[in-house]
């Protein structure tokens, strides 16, 4: 249908430039008579060139009808192949941005995946810590307390360290203030007694 209708055009093309010819050509004769009344001769000298450039006319389409119709035919055979290439350049594209489409949306929920996955990590660091917090605050009040302990020992063993010296200090002032030379005399008799029956 398509080729029948392209002839056609090509057949309108083609008498519409041998009518513009033979207008031409009437014209210029038509000129160079000086535009009065045409004679006798000059009627047959236009007739004759009309005819002979219709049979000139006809003879050139006869013959570069083939190889114009072939050059037209490969011409627009050129052009359905470059719009096939094109569609099919047109199809791949339209694929490989359905593609890049596609990896867009994955790469969004891998975003959402691995943004996920940080912050579950970071809760999980943030446990770790915590717990690693406690850990060395136990630590340390176990630690504090020992301390505490030993300082709290040493503190109360000075403490009695002190009130043994003072107990003592003050024994011996009580004593000395208590004992007179009798009573001394007594208890040097007494151990003097004690130290010959040990032996």
């Amino acid at each position: 249908m398509t080729a029948f209708v392209r002839s056609k055009r090509v057949r309108y093309v083609v008498s519409l430039f041998l009518i513009l010819s033979v207008l031409l050509v009437f014209g210029s004769v038509w000129a160079s008579s000086g535009g009065g009344g045409v004679g006798l001769d000059k009627t047959k000298d236009l007739i004759l060139r009309i005819i002979n450039f219709t049979v000139l006319a006809g003879v050139l389409i006869f013959l570069l009808r083939k190889p114009v119709a072939k050059g037209l035919e490969s011409r627009r055979q050129g052009i359905r192949d470059q719009l096939d290439d094109l569609q099919k350049q047109k199809a791949e594209a339209e694929k490989e941005l359905a593609q890049y489409k596609e990896k867009l949306s994955q790469l969004d929920k891998e975003v959402g995946n691995i943004v996920a996955e940080y912050v579950k990590d970071g809760e999980a660091a943030k446990a770790k810590i915590i717990e690693e917090a406690k850990a060395a605050a136990e630590k340390l009040r176990e630690q504090a307390k020992k301390n505490i302990e030993h300082e709290f020992e040493k503190a109360r063993h000075e403490l009695k360290m002190e009130i043994s010296e003072q107990a003592v200090t003050m024994a011996e002032k009580l004593i000395k203030k208590s004992i007179k030379d009798k009573d001394q005399e007594r208890i040097i008799g007494e151990y003097l007694t004690k130290v010959v029956v040990a032996q």
